[in-house]
């Protein structure tokens, strides 16, 4: 199931690392993150090569709705209770920044990508949430982002309130991927096999570089980082649609069904970007999101007709905040760039500004609310028993049913489930996903399951 963005755009096919190279820096996964922060390192004069296990913007780059967008749900007020001003405000002001930085290199580049500057809204059907909304506003503002509240959207349906974000924006993520990556040294099929200090193995090349940074999704290596404790994966679905009337600005709901809207616009046809239905990897057993989001597709746009539908996979944080930074305090030369939430594009480029300016020696303002090494106990550790309990429920369940094929993941062992949707199984430990043939599709694994036959 191709996303709209892949019916429109093919990128070119990049050759595979087959030699041994030496360079300053090497980045490992050809998404959003990694793309931008391997073009910025290469605007301030650093060598820099990536390496992508599979083709270039194959992952959640290629799913997304593209939203680019400080705008993360209702985050500031959390923000604020949980760290302080001082952090909500570096958290707030990274990401605003990084709409502006988009901004700057679609113009430096001159790239053609439907970037449009629009408003951003949280939306509630429920009265009793409105409070909730109203707090989300003062805290934003706090925070130095334009905010108020509103009760008139675009939206099919009444609304009880609304948190409205000006100038915000949204893209074609593969017009500006294509464009950004010609001037790139990018390496495809050609998966990290192991990392040995400053040396990264694919299966027929290597390459030493001083600076390594994981912008592959989700980090496989177990330790040092210990990042398949403090991350879950959540999946959600998504419907192109044709429909009589843009949309100006963007949607998200905060309630329990709430669901995602942007307009677009493709050759001369007005289409929306309708999606919902999220839920934790592994807990889709019975299907049904795509029919519920055609389902009130036909209630709220009965004349719309469907062009694409797509599902989409996020890495969950444990305190909302992605993990930016160094991978470890035991080695200094590696870098990530993970944990994203629902909210990959501006945190792609927030990632991206602050992994170059520390590899650069530059001090940069937000950086200290994203390092992965802040681990505040208060705020992570309901996420991390619920994610412990998984992970127990998941090895559990693969050793009672130990005959039953695929019998485990081949990350950590954990019980996969079926998502009825799409035809794959998911563990609902870590994330990774498999075809029904037992073809790896996305990490933290590395390896197709022992029943795949190639």
């Amino acid at each position: 199931m191709e996303s709209i963005w892949k019916q429109q755009i093919e990128l070119p096919q990049r050759s595979m690392l087959q030699e041994d190279i030496h360079i300053k820096n090497v980045v490992i996964g050809a998404g959003m993150a990694g793309l931008l922060t391997a073009y910025l390192l290469q605007e301030q004069g650093q060598e820099v090569v990536v390496l992508e296990a599979n083709t270039i913007a194959s992952g959640q780059t290629g799913h997304t709705t593209a939203k680019i967008t400080s705008q993360h749900n209702l985050i500031y007020a959390y923000l604020i209770e949980k760290f302080g001003e001082e952090k909500a405000l570096q958290y707030g002001r990274a990401n605003e920044k990084a709409i502006q930085e988009y901004e700057r290199i679609i113009q430096k580049e001159k790239i053609k990508c439907h970037f449009r500057r629009c408003s951003a809204y949280l939306y509630t059907e429920q009265p009793e949430k409105v409070t909730e909304l109203e707090n989300e506003v003062q805290a934003a503002r706090l925070c130095g982002i334009e905010a108020d509240f509103t009760k008139e959207t675009e939206l099919p349906f009444p609304v009880a309130g609304a948190v409205r974000f000006h100038n915000q924006a949204q893209f074609h993520p593969l017009e500006f991927v294509k464009k950004i990556s010609e001037k790139l040294t990018i390496y495809e099929h050609s998966r990290v096999v192991r990392l040995e200090d400053h040396c990264v193995f694919t299966e027929h090349g290597m390459v030493e570089a001083e600076h390594v940074i994981f912008a592959c999704h989700y980090p496989w290596i177990l330790t040092p980082g210990y990042y398949f404790l403090r991350m879950h994966q959540e999946r959600s679905y998504v419907l192109a649609l044709e429909v009589e009337k843009s949309m100006g600005g963007m949607y998200l709901g905060v309630d329990a069904e709430g669901c995602s809207f942007r307009g677009m616009e493709e050759n001369g046809k007005h289409m929306l970007l309708f999606g919902g239905g999220s839920h934790r990897t592994g807990e889709n057993i019975e299907g049904g999101k795509y029919q519920m989001l055609r389902n009130r597709a036909e209630q709220w746009y009965p004349d719309s007709k469907e062009r694409a539908h797509w599902s989409a996979q996020d890495c969950m944080p444990l305190d909302k905040i992605p993990y930016i930074g160094y991978f470890s305090s035991d080695i200094p030369n590696w870098y990530v760039a993970t944990g994203f939430g629902k909210w990959g594009m501006s945190s792609s480029m927030v990632a991206a500004e602050i992994i170059t300016d520390m590899i650069l020696g530059l001090e940069n303002e937000n950086e200290e609310v994203f390092a992965p090494q802040r681990f505040p106990v208060t705020a992570m550790s309901g996420n991390l028993a619920e994610n412990t309990a998984k992970s127990v429920k998941g090895l559990s369940k693969q050793l009672l049913t130990a005959q039953e094929v695929p019998s485990k993941c081949s990350h950590m062992g954990c019980k996969l489930e079926k998502n009825a949707d799409e035809g794959t199984w998911e563990c609902p430990c870590h994330g990774s996903g498999f075809s029904a043939e037992g073809k790896l599709l996305r990490g933290p694994a590395q390896e197709n399951l022992g029943m795949y036959h190639s």
